[in-house]
């Protein structure tokens, strides 16, 4: 892939990877500092402004993945479905389509139990907000905002998921087939994958100290690179469907997490304040 290419439509995981990694090492330790604040001023103050702020943010991680499957699924589905050669040929690379579609995708159980986690805590921030801080007392209002968390993320998952089925016609409004549309929806997906680096980079706030063995440096790596797919997978979930078959693309992804990942296997923790 040449540097000319970057930023074709088929290349847009690859961008993204390395938008993330100069985030990564230019601006994400501003970004987890102003996020650790924010919780700090909920825990010790209550603050309802910074609970606003956290029930948005994670309220984002659950609304852009959805939205961002609704306005690139037509596009995702035309610019990579089967419509010339003969009938042999079409069901052949329609079969191998969808083989590298669901085998970069694994179970949606996974990516269920993340979005249950972020709508968990968006709920308990919203309800503080909206209810006050004892609202799990009240076990009408309590119970309803579990439902209702379990409810948001079951529905993030369905779309998300629905975005790798083909489309059996094409919308009707001229918006959802203009290119505009899918840019829109890339803006969504990279804007999710900002909020899920910022939960990332909070990795280099572990108490890690350097490691004194082969065999410590290879647990903590695993634990990082098994720490480092729960959180990039989701919001990169879109474009593995287009990439997972290029090596190119594990590089890329193996990248962008790198700065977390080399800050924590050397020691090298990211300081709040000072």
């Amino acid at each position: 892939m040449s540097v000319k290419n970057i930023f074709a439509h088929r290349n847009r995981g690859v961008l993204l990877d390395i938008v993330v990694f100069v985030l990564n090492i230019f601006l994400m330790r501003q970004a987890t500092r102003y996020f650790i604040g924010l919780i700090q001023l909920v825990s010790a103050d209550n603050d309802s402004l910074a609970v606003f702020q956290l029930g948005l943010f994670f309220t984002g991680m659950l609304v852009l993945p959805a939205a961002g499957a609704v306005l690139k699924r037509w596009h995702f589905h035309r610019k990579g479905g089967v419509r010339q050669g003969r009938a042999g040929d079409e069901r052949e690379q329609a079969a191998r389509r969808e083989a590298n579609i669901w085998g970069c995708l694994w179970n949606p159980v996974l990516y269920l139990a993340v979005s249950l986690i972020i709508s968990a805590t968006a709920v308990s921030l919203l309800g503080t907000l909206v209810f006050g801080p004892n609202y799990q007392n009240n076990g009408a209002i309590f119970v309803s905002l579990i439902f209702g968390a379990m409810a948001v993320s079951l529905l993030q998952t369905f779309f998300v998921y629905h975005y790798f089925s083909p489309p059996r016609k094409s919308p009707k409004g001229a918006f959802w087939r203009d290119e505009r549309s899918a840019l829109l929806g890339d803006v969504c997906i990279y804007l999710n994958m900002i909020l899920f680096q910022v939960l990332w980079n909070m990795v280099g706030l572990m108490p890690f100290e350097r490691a004194t063995s082969f065999g410590e440096f290879a647990g903590r790596l695993f634990f990082l690179c098994f720490v480092a797919m729960l959180i990039y997978f989701p919001p990169r979930i879109f474009y593995l469907a287009e990439d997972a078959h290029r090596r190119t693309t594990w590089l890329t992804m193996l990248l962008a997490n790198s700065p977390v990942i080399l800050r924590v296997l050397f020691g090298v923790n990211l300081r709040i304040g000072g």
